[in-house]
């Protein structure tokens, strides 16, 4: 079995990251390296920060933001099928809409939008 890195941004909104492990044990390594990164970013960005923020109470602000910013990022490993798996159910073709009709919702297998991401 194969398994794929899924970045949990904010621990909540999943990113697939398209890394693919023949191990378990080589994602969760990844895992940690990723966790590791944004650990660094975050002392980097902490020590910038506390020699250029005068105000005590701004800095600490701040800090927790930047926080919440880059340490609420988490990995999971899951199970990645590889694409040599057949589906297990063919996706239903929907009838044409009639003017009569509503408009038809997204289908669950397109994509939703997403917005940019903000800087």
């Amino acid at each position: 079995m194969k398994w794929m890195l899924v970045v949990l941004v904010g621990g909540v909104s999943p990113v697939n990251t398209d890394l693919v492990f023949d191990k378990f044990s080589d994602c969760l390594a990844a895992e940690e390296q990723m966790r590791q990164h944004y650990a660094d970013a975050f002392d980097a960005w902490d020590r910038i920060a506390a020699a250029r923020i005068d105000r005590r109470r701004d800095y600490k602000k701040a800090r927790d933001l930047e926080e919440k910013r880059l340490l609420s990022n988490v990995g999971t490993c899951v199970p990645h099928g590889g694409g040599d798996q057949q589906p297990v159910a063919a996706p239903q073709q929907q009838p044409p809409a009639t003017s009569s009709q509503q408009p038809a919702t997204p289908s669950p297998t397109q994509p939703t939008p997403q917005p940019p991401p903000r800087t």
